[in-house]
């Protein structure tokens, strides 16, 4: 299976591009930045850091050194499929847990107590009502059934990155052939450890968007760095809604 990764990175508005775009003075937006790619892309290459940023490796190493000695980043062995070329593969670098609770929500446990009393007082139809109604509201401008399930998906992903999910989708090509939706950052991810429902709203609004059933293959709740929705280029019938809900969610 081949993947290939098509998404676009977005940047805070006070880091720009260019080989002296980013002084010294502001690492800090420097750092910001490379914290955003290493969250979008999973696991990422120093050199290929510094292509996007137009910076050198040497540079941006010192970055992710400063990163992994305060326990937000960490260096791990190249994968067999990653390798290209000869000579030795080169290090890559991913966010530890512990840097992605920094980015996470504020406001966890007051969200978490709000779910709670909801459930209490409407019981578990109210929140799955609930949660059914934010993923509709994200996903508001998608037009479903007005272009290709590809095109589609990266509405959907669009629609996810505006409202904090730093999403992207990459197409598979062999026996799995379609389109994975990659979550890399998750808002709620906190809250959905105790609320599955949110979950399991996503999963259904995709289906019914994309028009096919649709499945996860990875959750950042079950300790994944992203969450990974595949998507079948060959339409099929979208599951009962009993049918979803017996195969259960994840975020």
């Amino acid at each position: 299976m081949e993947l290939r990764h098509t998404g676009v990175v977005e940047f805070p508005p006070e880091v720009v591009r260019g080989q002296d775009a980013v002084p010294a003075s502001q690492d800090g937006h420097t750092r910001t930045a490379i914290i955003h790619l290493l969250l979008e892309s999973g696991s990422t290459t120093a050199s290929a850091i510094g292509e996007q940023l137009g910076i050198s490796a040497a540079g941006v190493r010192r970055h992710l050194d400063a990163l992994i000695e305060v326990g937000d980043a960490e260096s791990v062995a190249a994968a067999t499929w990653q390798h290209s070329g000869r000579g030795r593969p080169a290090r890559r670098y991913r966010l530890t847990a512990g840097g992605r609770a920094k980015l996470d929500h504020a406001y966890d446990d007051l969200a978490v107590a709000a779910m709670r009393q909801l459930r209490e007082i409407g019981g578990d139809e109210a929140v799955r009502t609930f949660a059914r109604r934010r993923i509709d509201t994200i996903l508001l401008g998608v037009t479903a059934g007005q272009g290709t399930v590809v095109a589609t998906a990266s509405q959907v992903a669009g629609a996810l990155t505006k409202a904090g999910y730093a999403t992207t989708t990459t197409p598979v090509t062999g026996p799995l052939s379609g389109v994975q939706i990659c979550q890399h950052h998750c808002p709620v991810s906190h809250v959905a450890e105790e609320f599955p429902e949110l979950c399991e709203a996503e999963r259904e609004a995709f289906a019914e968007i994309l028009g096919t059933h649709v499945q996860r293959l990875a959750t950042i709740v079950n300790g994944d760095f992203a969450c990974t929705t595949h998507v079948p280029l060959t339409p099929e019938t979208t599951p009962a809604p009993h049918e979803q809900h017996e195969q259960g969610a994840s975020l």
